[in-house]
């Protein structure tokens, strides 16, 4: 017991080390949260286009919208195939780098590059929100006198994420622990901060089973708020 008290002193209290959990905390949940609302939103950007395309490139007669439609459809794809096909730890590493280098703020940089990264999955939850909507109700916003554009935002939009919206909460999970690469590129994340007090100390189980019970704990916490969203969305629809 003795020995596992100076460990926990030496590892948490001593020289305040317990400081670098807290600031890596602090920084897993800026870039996190950060990262999941730049991806929402390219997410519905790149959704839209690619479902536009689907849906009416049949129909529409050979001319300037038809070929823009098509190019920037040919754009998402390739962004879609690369961001999904790259290790998101080279996204990182080239954003910091080599890319993103200019901005010379690391944690800006790692939202961004999460952000990127997340919004090629929420494209595809969210398009596939949105193929999962009758076509029916494009003919109801039309009957309303609405165009396309306004017949997505205000009829097909609020409809497919309320059908995506438990995947995109697991997508918030998913996207909190995947950030604890993000040290690679010399940010102090959370696990970053237990590998601090590692090296500084030279005991690795207390730091790394610390950082691990916080990653713990706000999984179960976020997927109890998922869960209980997924009961209030069925429940809404009875």
């Amino acid at each position: 017991m003795a020995g596992l008290q100076d460990t926990f002193y030496r590892c948490f209290i001593e020289d305040n080390r317990w400081r670098y959990l807290t600031k890596g905390l602090g920084n897993t949940l800026l870039i996190t949260f950060f990262a999941l609302l730049i991806g929402v939103l390219l997410g519905v950007v790149v959704a839209i286009i690619r479902t536009s395309c689907d849906k009416n490139r049949a129909d529409m007669r050979p001319g300037l919208g038809r070929t823009v439609l098509v190019l920037l459809n040919g754009l998402c794809r390739a962004y879609l195939t690369v961001i999904r096909g790259t290790p998101v730890v080279v996204q990182l590493l080239l954003g910091v780098f080599v890319i993103l280098v200019a901005l010379g703020n690391d944690v800006t940089i790692a939202c961004i590059v999460f952000g990127v990264n997340s919004g090629a999955y929420v494209a595809e939850i969210i398009r596939s929100g949105i193929m999962s909507i009758d076509s029916g109700q494009f003919e109801a916003g039309r009957s309303l006198g609405f165009n396309y554009i306004q017949t997505m935002w205000y009829i097909i939009i609020p409809q497919a994420f309320k059908n995506v919206l438990p995947a995109l909460a697991n997508e918030f999970i998913v996207l909190l622990k995947e950030t604890s690469v993000v040290g690679y590129a010399g940010v102090i994340d959370l696990t970053k901060g237990g590998e601090i007090i590692r090296g500084r100390t030279f005991e690795a189980f207390m730091p790394l089973l610390a950082v691990a019970a916080i990653y713990l704990v706000m999984v179960m916490f976020f997927t109890w708020l998922v869960g209980k969203l997924e009961r209030r969305l069925r429940s809404s629809e009875r």
